[in-house]
Formats: structure tokens, sequence, C-alpha cells
């Protein structure tokens, strides 16, 4: 039952970022194209767009490596302790 939500968390990471990364390039276009007015009437414009797309992108890339970095951490433990189980059977 374990390894069933560990395989379904890494499934949701990856749903997660790819709705992450559709998000950020929606915001792009609602940026650079939108053309109208903010509420204290800034404007956005394609360097604001690209500004927005650039830090966008680096923060999908640091939440999502977070993620599957806490993911991996799992698998490494659960493979060393299967590891030291297999040594000690073997004594």
């Amino acid at each position: 039952m374990r390894d069933f939500f560990i395989r379904s968390l890494e499934k949701l990471i990856g749903v997660i970022i790819v709705l992450m990364i559709i998000g950020v390039l929606v915001g792009f276009l609602g940026i650079a194209f939108g053309g109208s007015y903010g509420p204290y009437g800034q404007s956005g414009g394609f360097l604001a767009g690209l500004i927005f797309l650039v830090v966008g992108t680096i923060y999908v890339v640091l939440m999502g490596g977070f993620m599957y970095l806490g993911v991996g951490i799992y698998q490494n433990t659960l493979r060393t302790a299967n590891a030291v189980e297999e040594m000690v059977a073997k004594r």
C-alpha cells in the first residue's frame, strides 16, 4: 500500500509541474500581450512578460527539483535499508 502512495505522489508531482509550466506560459502571454492596465495603473509589456517567464521558469525548476529530491531521498533510504537487510541476512 505504501508503494502505491509513493508512485501516486510521483505522478502527482509530474502533474503539478506541468500545471505550473502552463501557468507560467499563460501568465507570460497575459502580461506580454494582454494590453490592459493593472489595478494601480501599471501596464504589462513584452519585457515585463519576459521577466515573468524567466523568473517563473526558475521557480518551476526549483520547486520541481525540491519535490523530486524529497521522493529521491525516500527511495535512497529504502534502497539502503534493503541493502543492509541483505548484508545482515548473509551473515
